[in-house]
């Protein structure tokens, strides 16, 4: 009996223990325990708008915001992938990370296991048209009977749809299409350029593509409102109300008006009838008013000043207050974490004399990166490309290719296809990519304008 006692004893205090240890698993993940190992554990996707790497930086709306949110409170934001939404919830709740950073869908049976906080949305489906002078808006979506709508085949959009054309009794030609070759921004793109007529996205998705194509219309709404939020685990009250509580301090605040604006509003890249042009000014013999510099970059370096100017040219059309939307300065088009790396920070990123020394060593060091391969002409190709998109994602191309028997060292119809290929999930979640999504095609225009301009150049102008 007494040693039926003991055993009983030393059970209890078994058990108590086990207790005490779950509770302070429990604390360990709320927010003053993050606070103490000043580490953020984030769990997103890759997206155009939740987190990707452009020009080797991590980017991203979702990503901004939690990353103001980390320098607010002195943290260290250590990004998670998720390998697709579905897995978002489940890696949560095995405590991978601390909150999902994107936009969950809100829903009653969420609340058991997770609580909304952070970043709040009211998210609905739009249709995508174009709206060029010659082109007849629909206003109403009704007006879609007889009309074909193309989303991709199985998606959110497909179903949204099918239950539309339930609604209508039906006339709305659904062209599916296959979602393992093309993504709803392919599909956007398409009704810019008037390959197909409509699609449907989700609000955000559109809007930031307006960015890129100025002559979209997406105002018309075909769903209801579907509220969407980041969340954390029921455990971690603390570190909700922290993002509660930051995020209402904030919502008018110029930071996060600058992040909207980033990815809302701000045009990505140059239209045709922005750019300028000196050569009429100038003269012959004459590109621009920082020749000058150029040229002693190509005696420095071993460069072709002309391509030297045709970079400046493509990043900022010459203007030396330029800054893109991605944070890219000067005449160059720099990033400042890339320049400061060559000694170019402050107000000399806007200076002509020092923004070019630094884009031409950063050129210089991209063509270098490339020397295994022996065509220079695709030296060049590649190291624009990466000068461009970030060598990261150009490495990934790169093992692509000779996974996939393609050529390596050749940019044109090789390396260039892997790079608009790592738009679709299959590829950039491929164990040889290292860098996730990624939107190629302004890296391939890139390379395509940069080239033809810089051939322009040594055509006009002789050396």
């Amino acid at each position: 009996m007494k040693t039926n006692l003991i055993y009983l004893t030393l059970l209890l205090l078994l058990l108590s223990s086990c207790t005490i240890f779950t509770k302070r698993n429990d604390k360990a993940v709320d927010f003053p325990l993050i606070l103490e190992r000043d580490t953020l554990t984030i769990l997103t996707v890759n997206s155009s708008t939740s987190y990707f790497i452009y020009r080797d930086q991590p980017m991203g709306y979702h990503y901004d915001m939690i990353r103001e949110f980390c320098r607010h409170h002195g943290l260290v934001p250590e990004i998670i992938v998720a390998p697709g939404t579905a897995s978002l919830m489940r890696m949560l709740l095995e405590g991978v990370g601390d909150v999902i950073a994107y936009h969950v869908p809100v829903t009653r049976e969420g609340r058991d296991s997770v609580t909304y906080c952070g970043l709040q949305q009211i998210n609905h489906q739009v249709l995508v048209q174009r709206a060029m002078r010659e082109d007849t808006l629909v206003d109403d979506v009704t007006a879609l009977i007889g009309k074909r709508v193309t989303v991709t085949a199985g998606s959110r959009y497909h179903q949204r749809l099918i239950h539309l054309n339930e609604e209508l009794g039906g006339g709305i030609l659904i062209d599916a299409a296959a979602s393992d070759t093309i993504v709803p921004e392919d599909l956007i793109r398409m009704v810019s350029r008037g390959e197909i007529t409509y699609t449907v996205a989700d609000d955000d998705l559109a809007r930031l593509n307006q960015t890129y194509f100025r002559n979209l219309h997406t105002d018309l709404p075909i769903s209801f409102d579907q509220r969407s939020s980041w969340a954390v685990r029921n455990d971690t009250p603390v570190l909700a109300d922290s993002l509660n509580s930051w995020f209402a301090s904030k919502s008018e605040e110029p930071v996060f008006l600058r992040i909207m604006k980033r990815y809302f509003e701000e045009t990505k890249g140059f239209y045709e009838e922005d750019r300028f042009s000196y050569s009429e000014i100038l003269g012959p013999g004459m590109i621009s008013p920082f020749d000058i510099y150029f040229r002693q970059q190509s005696e420095r370096l071993g460069l072709d000043w002309r391509l030297l100017a045709a970079v400046a040219y493509q990043e900022s059309t010459f203007r030396t207050e330029e800054s893109s939307w991605a944070g890219a300065v000067g005449l160059m088009g720099l990033m400042p974490a890339t320049a400061a790396s060559l000694g170019v920070t402050g107000d000399q990123l806007y200076d002509p004399e020092h923004n070019i020394r630094a884009g031409a060593q950063y050129l210089k060091q991209l063509i270098s990166l490339f020397s295994s391969v022996e065509d220079q002409e695709e030296q060049i190709k590649l190291a624009l490309a990466a000068y461009n998109g970030g060598i990261g994602h150009i490495s990934d191309a790169r093992a692509l290719a000779e996974k996939y028997d393609a050529d390596k060292n050749v940019w044109e119809g090789n390396v260039e296809r892997f790079v608009q290929l790592k738009r679709l999930e299959q590829y950039y979640t491929d164990p040889v990519c290292r860098n996730g999504y990624f939107r190629g095609d302004e890296t391939i225009n890139y390379v395509r304008e940069v080239t033809a301009r810089w051939e322009q150049y040594r055509q006009r102008v002789k050396e």
